[in-house]
């Protein structure tokens, strides 16, 4: 049988963050490899985890940002790969102070890459996974079982509907 092309997807990344000087530097570094951002969201605190205390520090935020250009989902592995090398770049004494989770959204879910193994991950390429993290239903985002604890709180998800629409309005244009 033939393939298809998969439909595009917006690619976005959640960043977490404790200096705001690194974080601008990471996002234009972002906007250079992968294109403009069309939504910027708030900070969050990010405090549902200690697991990055010990690196980063006891005050860490999250934003999440878009990009206007739809890719194919198959850019997920090197575009991780891609936000990997800018957190090294930007690393202090050895210490990460700025994490890029990219993902992307499409209809019907939300897809986070990851480095990291675990049971419901499916590899990609290059040592990186694609972790089913949200699925849509019924007007809303909803998390899978084992999506990170911030994810599954509501917290995002009015940021993830503007995606979605936004999204949706590339897609019909």
């Amino acid at each position: 049988m033939k393939t298809i092309e998969p439909q595009p997807v917006k690619y976005f990344i959640g960043a977490l963050y404790s200096d705001g000087d690194l974080l601008e530097q990471a996002i234009s570094q972002c906007e250079q490899h992968i294109g403009d951002i069309d939504l910027r969201s708030e900070p969050f605190p990010f405090d549902s985890t200690s697991y990055y205390d010990s690196e980063m520090g006891k005050v860490i935020s999250r934003i999440m940002f878009s990009f206007d250009k739809l890719l194919s989902p198959g850019e997920l592995a090197r575009l991780k790969v891609l936000c990997n090398q800018i957190e090294d770049e930007l690393r202090v004494n050895g210490s990460r102070m700025v994490n890029l989770d990219v993902g992307y959204l499409d209809f019907h879910k939300l897809v986070l890459a990851s480095a990291k193994y675990n049971g419901q991950k499916i590899y990609l390429d290059q040592g990186i996974y694609a972790d089913p993290t949200l699925y849509f239903e019924g007007g809303q985002f909803h998390a899978f079982e084992n999506t990170f604890p911030d994810f599954k709180s509501n917290i995002y998800h009015e940021v993830f509907l503007k995606m979605r629409n936004t999204y949706k309005a590339q897609i019909k244009s």
